[in-house]
């Protein structure tokens, strides 16, 4: 007689998600994680203590740089670095003490300990074996490594370090032009560091729209913010309090050197699997490492499942919960289902970008036919009172049915309005439908009409 119905490895979004999900359903569930607290790298060293130092940071940059044309006038602004990481590890202990409660509250069994798959249906924690009708894997994402730089995470450091340093470095260099990077560069930039992004491709945030990556890059630039794009990091040496880092051009050309106090290695993550021993069991994975899955997230072990970034498409928390609810859910015999062009993804730097759907690039080489409208955040009221006009809405329609394929906002609330397209898509809305819905006056939500009538060739605003 099995102990479980499900045994969840990794506490993660997806882990705790699923587990919470299957104990819904009326399955004897736990949930395993090696980490002394729950939720896994998002909750502990990701998303949430990223967005805490970036809410603080971007506060430290208004009092600085905005209060006054609002009439409110300052004494001498400074950082108080400790005061602030420790409002960012209060913020992260009260979110992983929640999931703790919820496990509590959904009869769900969590462990802290390292797993090991012992055979289908039999996973090994701390000495004791746990038997159960099926299992999860949902251990997440790994930081992904440059050959011959080693992170020491004191100079040369992940997104884990970079969340805790004791200091404002001089000149932080940021290795990888993409989400992570870009925040994390965006907190340093704002408690006072001189920031230089080092990205290989010719473009920051390549798997945006490519016209949404140049406006948020100069949107950067204007911050403060340095690029060297088209350019490879040969090597990285500390030597002492300083790093010196190798430059080579992309395309081939003279090397240079580059000296830094602190440098952020943010080149992307990579699936995490390691001591689970699937590899003796047979789960098969592709080249890059990711567990292979089919359309009800089973491996190709009979009984054994897997979610979020261990296997392959986009690395993002939330992508990462709604396949542990569907799997769940699939387990007990539902039949949900999951549409992975309605995704959203957010930078959540200052302006935020915000995306869901294809890009033009991705239309044009699919040949598809398409519409655009845009909408700028100068013509809205609300950004105008806000005095955050830096900014627009892109839409992306299908030329035929004017179905909406894509929408891209650079806006300082994109990662919050980019939720009504993911609902329009979800719903295969047309362009139309959104330009017909009424929005409230003034919200930066307008913009979304505004982008949606444009369409058609009838903005109202501009």
């Amino acid at each position: 007689m099995s102990d479980y119905d499900l045994v969840v490895i990794g506490a993660g979004p997806g882990g705790y998600i699923a587990a919470i999900r299957a104990a819904q359903l009326g399955m004897k569930v736990a949930c395993i994680d090696k980490r002394g607290t729950f939720g896994g790298t998002c909750l502990n060293v990701g998303c949430i203590p990223s967005k805490a130092l970036l809410q603080s940071s971007h506060k430290l940059a208004e009092a600085k740089s905005h209060f006054a044309e609002h009439g409110i006038t300052l004494g001498a602004v400074d950082v108080d670095l400790p005061t602030m990481m420790k409002r960012k590890d209060e913020v992260v202990k009260t979110l992983t003490s929640g999931v703790a409660g919820l496990f509590k509250k959904n009869k769900v069994d969590g462990i802290v300990g390292a797993a090991t798959i012992k055979a289908p249906g039999q996973v090994a924690v701390d000495g004791k074996t746990l038997a159960t009708k099926r299992i999860l894997i949902a251990t997440g994402s790994d930081v992904a490594r440059l050959p011959g730089i080693e992170i020491d995470e004191k100079h040369i450091v992940s997104s884990t370090g970079a969340l805790a340093l004791a200091k404002v470095p001089g000149h932080f260099v940021v290795v990888g032009g993409g989400y992570i990077g870009l925040e994390m560069g965006s907190v340093w930039l704002r408690l006072g560091s001189k920031v230089t992004v080092v990205e290989f491709l010719d473009q920051v945030l390549p798997n945006m729209d490519s016209e949404i990556a140049r406006l948020m890059r100069r949107s950067l630039e204007k911050q403060g913010m340095a690029f060297r794009t088209g350019t490879k990091v040969a090597a990285a040496k500390a030597n002492g309090a300083k790093v010196k880092l190798s430059l080579e051009p992309a395309k081939g050309g003279a090397a240079e050197t580059l000296d830094a106090d602190v440098v952020l290695v943010a080149i992307g993550r990579v699936p995490f699997t390691e001591g689970l021993g699937i590899e003796a069991l047979g789960v098969a994975r592709d080249n890059r490492g990711y567990i292979r899955v089919n359309e009800t997230f089973e491996t190709s072990v009979p009984g054994i499942f897997a979610v979020g970034d261990a296997i392959p498409g986009p690395m993002l928390a939330h992508k990462a919960e709604e396949e542990g609810a569907i799997c769940a859910e699939m387990m007990a015999g539902q039949k949900p289902h999951i549409d992975y062009d309605a995704i959203p993804s957010v930078v959540y730097t200052f302006p935020e970008a915000a995306s869901v759907g294809k890009t033009e690039e991705q239309l044009k080489k699919d040949g598809i036919e398409y519409r655009v409208g845009k909408f700028p955040l100068t013509a809205n009221a609300r950004a105008r009172t806000n005095g955050e006009t830096e900014g627009l809405v892109k839409l992306l329609a299908d030329a035929k049915t004017d179905r909406v394929l894509g929408a891209h906002i650079v806006a300082g609330e994109a990662g919050t309005m980019i939720a009504e397209l993911a609902l329009a898509m979800e719903f295969s809305a047309s362009a139309e439908d959104i330009a017909r819905t009424c929005h409230a006056h003034p919200t930066l939500s307008e913009a979304v009409k505004e982008a949606a009538l444009a369409v058609a060739g009838r903005t109202l605003n501009i």
